[in-house]
């Protein structure tokens, strides 16, 4: 039987820092586990390529959610990337810090060692970006730049923003978030940058890294309160493989409580239905799912072309052109042209509010098919929601998805919150700077006005933005799954670095929060190996 000092199970943005980070000295052999296969998809490095790579099977796991009362019953897509790279193939490339104040919230719910200050080193560990100050990292892997192009209705929106009394902001991931102006994105040169790209394809040669894809973890194995490897399926056969120091789980929000389940980790009642022998007694494992949930707002526009019009027939061949000479252009873009960070309420000390506009508009959101006729969106999200759901297996077969429950809009901080945040995203718009490209109000349309008609409104379109954390959370109380070091509670040799570690939700987006938990999770487990 194989083994190996560290067995890291997943391969996607938490998993690739930690390949690099843990195998770097080569004093430790690395295993990395990945149940998808190699980026190889020619759409995974044109930043637009994620709308053909968001419903692929290939490159996304493709769960949604159970059908709940506060959405009206509808399910909701939940993409998860697949593949080596993850969620950092098929995303859209947004790069967000978040607030000092959410990691030093995170430090006073119990995860000593994750205050602002101590995370800010690795922050500017993982980023090269150039433009930024001294707060900005200038030399990590993770390529960062602002989005290129530039377009009128944009500096109308910005326009209307300040004339809104909202400021302007060059960089929200320096000191401060508050304000609008162009998002910044994980590229180089116009190509999306993945974790691939800047922390696996330059340590690949490394004598003791072993990278497996196609390698599905089924179950992580423990004796006598020791996890001891796992167990994964490689082209229909089961292969066990020891971890003489530590088995990582890094498979996201996800999957990695799907993993722990599996294996008799979890709540005692729910496995025994699963039929699956109780292990260890974790009830809080797949609790505690936290996720942003968003509405798009969207506009009929005149007097400018769009992406509904750029990208469509001759403009698209066009635009492939210019893409595949000067790497500028449409094909540049993702899911964010310009930010807007906001204060619902002026009493607030940091925003809680974020947008995301574009100019364009989807006949479906959801497969991002393009309106024939000019059209923008303003994406609404509030920033720190508040209700909690679960994500727990619903069969004992490795190959079923769990069955994910977000209780999206449960509390009515989130429903006000995202009621507040859609008034104010109508009275921008309504800006005389935006006045000569607005035609009317699609979406919800000037119908919708009371507070009643704005959650309706929420609850029947709104959906996930592909943020999920939590489900492992990290702290010192007795319901924590892992503690501040990310050790699995009660198991020796265990250890979660990913999104599910998360205690809170942070200020916008999370790959880079992933990123640092991942580049700090790293120091941990090595600084544990000198320990020993």
């Amino acid at each position: 039987m194989e083994q190996f000092d560290y067995v890291i199970v997943g391969g996607g943005t938490a998993a690739c820092v930690l390949a690099n980070r843990l195998s770097a000295e080569g004093k430790h052999s690395v295993l990395m586990l990945e149940a998808g296969g190699e980026p190889k998809s020619m759409w995974i490095k044109i930043p637009a390529g994620f709308t053909k790579l968001l419903n692929n099977p290939v490159y996304n796991w493709r769960f949604e959610t159970q059908p709940e009362d506060n959405v009206h019953g509808r399910t909701i897509a939940i993409p998860r990337g697949k593949g080596l790279g993850g969620s950092t193939l098929i995303n859209g490339m947004i790069y967000v810090r978040g607030q000092r104040e959410d990691y030093d919230q995170w430090s006073r719910q119990g995860a000593s060692g994750w205050s602002a200050n101590e995370v800010e080193p690795y922050f500017k560990k993982v980023e090269t970006y150039l433009s930024g100050g001294p707060a900005r990292g200038q030399s990590g892997p993770m390529h960062v730049s602002e989005v290129s192009e530039r377009y009128p209705i944009v500096d109308a929106l910005l326009a209307a923003a300040k004339e809104d009394g909202q400021e302007l902001n060059d960089d929200y991931n320096d000191v401060r978030q508050d304000g609008f102006g162009h998002y910044q994105v994980s590229q180089k040169n116009g190509q999306r940058w993945s974790v691939v790209e800047g922390y696996l394809n330059p340590v690949r040669h490394r004598q003791n890294l072993i990278i497996r894809t196609h390698a599905h973890v089924t179950r992580v194995n423990v004796e006598k309160g020791r996890c001891t490897g796992v167990t994964y399926r490689h082209g229909g056969q089961l292969i066990t493989v020891n971890a003489q120091r530590e088995v990582i789980m890094a498979a996201g929000a996800v999957q990695t409580p799907q993993i722990l389940e599996l294996s008799g980790i979890g709540h005692p009642e729910l496995l025994k239905q699963m039929g699956i022998q109780v292990v260890h007694a974790a009830p809080r494992v797949g609790e505690n799912y936290i996720d942003h949930f968003a509405t798009r707002m969207n506009w009929r526009v005149k007097n400018t072309q769009t992406l509904n019009e750029l990208a469509q027939g001759w403009r698209l061949g066009s635009a492939v052109m210019q893409y595949f000479t000067q790497r500028k252009g449409l094909l540049t873009l993702g899911t964010g042209l310009a930010f807007g960070f906001v204060k619902t309420q002026a009493q607030m000390a940091t925003p809680d509010v974020q947008y995301f506009f574009m100019h364009a508009s989807y006949a479906n959101a959801a497969i991002r098919k393009l309106d024939n006729a000019p059209g923008m969106t303003m994406g609404v999200t509030g920033m720190r929601p508040t209700s909690q759901g679960s994500i727990h297996i619903q069969s004992a077969d490795p190959l079923v998805g769990p069955a994910i429950r977000p209780n999206f809009l449960a509390t009515s901080e989130d429903q006000q919150t995202l009621i507040d945040g859609m008034k104010i995203a109508r009275r921008i718009v309504g800006r005389p700077a935006l006045s000569q490209f607005i035609d009317f109000e699609m979406s919800p349309s000037d119908a919708v006005q009371t507070d009643a008609q704005w959650l309706n409104f929420a609850r029947d379109n709104g959906q996930t933005i592909y943020h999920p954390i939590g489900t492992c959370r990290m702290g010192t109380d007795p319901d924590a799954v892992v503690d501040p070091m990310l050790r699995f509670n009660g198991i020796s040799g265990l250890r979660v670095v990913d999104a599910s570690v998360m205690p809170g939700m942070v200020s916008g987006n999370t790959q880079c929060a992933v990123m640092m938990l991942a580049e700090r999770g790293a120091d941990l487990i090595l600084l544990d190996a000198k320990r020993a």
